[in-house]
């Protein structure tokens, strides 16, 4: 099999009409704020899919003029400035069209009937291109740049069409599944949110009670818990028998530390999870599940608050405020933390969703002149409106099936990309072969076509 490899220069490629690259359009600020095509920028291709949150949109009379510089399924799309440079993702069927912007590159398949598009996409995170473009970036003393120039210098080894298939759909199908869960994961958290929300900000089923109507969407014995009427409270309108109080109050708010790293005895050999913000840089939902570093039981005992329990909650205290996310394992933290230890008055489930909610207030307590910060001492004040502990026990008892759902598919999700980043190198060297199909059984239950969402 190996011997029916080919090489070839991505300029080779283009020659042939095998291959389209291209870069994108330079918009001007006034061509935007419309509603038309998409308008991607780099920063929201991320190492694990494409986040439309705060895109913006070209005017709807320009799509013509920006049409060459569209999308297209299968498209494999490359950062290719700046830190990012490198980073790629993939076009799907599943995402809206959108127009490339200069910082971002497309190879295209022109002929698929020789080149499989899906195959670039796993090609990119090979080492062949790594190598590649370390060499690149290397090349220059100023900030990393893949200019198109550089990209026809890049050169590929192909496998026959059929292996180029083959791995693009088994590779795919794992990640089809890993971006199945972490959709699912969003709208299970929304849900969540939605019905804090409802019941701890806006209050519909005192206001429906208020109003001589049923609460809707609430079985019967959890509608009975909500009171029928308002009372005044130093933060406004609340339901009557409600409680506010300090944060600092209702759980236990507690800071970490970071032992010596000059002292091994602290690190070498630690099995002892420790947290530092960094770690929720990347998270996909606010579920912790595993930490870069580890440390010993000596280190542990330099940290004042010691081992945090599983489903403490956790709110980075600066670089940046507002990292949020439940330990789903015992965890140590640095001093960039303020853990959250709740208890039946508050649950971990609710003061995760409170500090969303309540995120603008916690940002405005930060100080400092270098980079923000909120001490303990800023944050222990901040009123919480408290229901009664029968309501936030039918609260938790609703959602806690959605974030057991969350993690879940967190853990399927890490153990299916553990396989693909396995499966990755031996199937893009050549030393595993999938086009006859021997690697079915890898795929059983990783097939997004096949779940329901």
């Amino acid at each position: 099999m190996a011997g029916e490899w080919r090489k070839a220069t991505f300029q080779q490629l283009i020659d042939d009409r095998l291959l389209e690259i291209g870069d994108g359009y330079r918009a001007q600020n006034s061509e935007l704020g419309g509603t038309g095509p998409i308008f991607l920028r780099a920063g929201h291709v991320t190492d694990s899919h494409i986040d439309f949150t705060g895109i913006e949109r070209f005017h709807e009379h320009l799509v013509e003029k920006v049409r060459s510089k569209m999308s297209k399924v299968g498209d494999t799309i490359i950062t290719t400035k700046g830190n990012s440079t490198g980073r790629t993702s993939f076009v799907t069927d599943r995402l809206p069209p959108f127009v490339y912007s200069p910082h971002l590159s497309y190879w295209r398949s022109r002929d698929p009937k020789t080149l499989c598009g899906g195959f670039f996409r796993y090609w990119s995170q090979g080492v062949e291109f790594i190598e590649q473009l370390s060499g690149m970036k290397a090349s220059t003393d100023m900030a990393p740049y893949l200019s198109l120039t550089d990209q026809r210098r890049l050169s590929i080894t192909l496998p026959p069409l059929p292996e180029q298939k083959a791995i693009a759909a088994v590779l795919g199908a794992l990640d089809d599944k890993i971006e199945l869960n972490r959709r699912m994961n969003a709208t299970l958290e929304a849900m969540a949110r939605a019905l804090f929300q409802s019941w701890f900000v806006d209050f519909d089923p005192v206001r429906a009670k208020l109003d001589g109507r049923k609460p809707s969407a609430i079985d019967p014995d959890v509608a009975a818990l909500f009171p029928d009427t308002f009372q005044e409270a130093e933060v406004g309108h609340i339901p009557k028998g409600w409680t506010v109080q300090p944060v600092g109050e209702v759980v236990d708010c507690v800071g970490g530390g970071t032992p010596s790293t000059a002292e091994p005895s602290y690190w070498v050999g630690g099995t002892h999870h420790w947290t530092t913000p960094k770690d929720f840089s990347a998270l996909e939902a606010p579920i912790l599940l595993d930490t870069d570093r580890k440390l010993t039981a000596a280190g542990i005992a330099k940290i004042s608050s010691g081992l945090l329990p599983s489903g403490t909650l956790l709110l980075s205290s600066r670089a940046p405020v507002g990292y949020l996310a439940i330990a789903a394992i015992p965890v140590a933290i640095n001093q960039g933390f303020i853990a959250l230890k709740c208890n039946e008055r508050a649950s971990n489930f609710f003061m995760l969703n409170w500090c969303q909610t309540n995120m603008a207030e916690i940002e405005s307590r930060a100080t400092g002149t270098t980079f923000a910060e909120i001490s303990k001492q800023n944050f222990r004040p901040i009123r919480v409106v408290l229901p009664s502990k029968e309501l936030m026990s039918a609260f938790t008892a609703k959602v806690a099936p959605l974030y057991s759902k969350i993690t879940a598919n967190l853990h399927q999700s890490r153990t299916l990309a553990t396989l693909r980043d396995t499966l990755l190198p031996k199937l893009l060297s050549g030393e595993l072969s999938v086009a006859g199909g021997s690697f079915s059984e890898l795929l059983s239950g990783a097939n997004p076509r096949d779940a329901k969402p």
